[in-house]
């Protein structure tokens, strides 16, 4: 192979290499499309999660598992139920850290 070869070969990795660790999404992967529903009935929650922002995504998520295989919902975070439930997982994992 000459020099030329060598040469265009050499650049083509370099720019695989640079392209491949730009971020293809400026705002990440979201679980939750949208803003996401204000309120869901209590009765019909079997559990919730809560995912605060990363590199995959920029804002905090609050997705809740339906009893009886519904599926899930995504609560809109700045909800007066959402705050109520971020502050409830949050004290009952303080808890379960200060029994460890």
């Amino acid at each position: 192979m000459n020099v030329k070869g060598m040469a265009i070969a050499l650049a083509v990795i370099l720019h695989a290499t640079i392209v491949q660790g730009f971020p293809m999404f400026k705002r990440g992967r979201c679980l939750c499309i949208g803003p996401g529903v204000k309120v869901v009935k209590v009765a019909d929650i079997e559990k919730a999660s809560i995912i605060y922002p990363s590199n995959n995504c920029d804002k905090t998520e609050v997705i809740i598992t339906l009893k009886a295989q519904k599926g899930h919902r995504c609560l809109n975070p700045k909800s007066k139920q959402a705050s109520l439930i971020i502050k409830e997982v949050e004290r009952k994992n303080f808890l379960k850290y200060q029994n460890v």
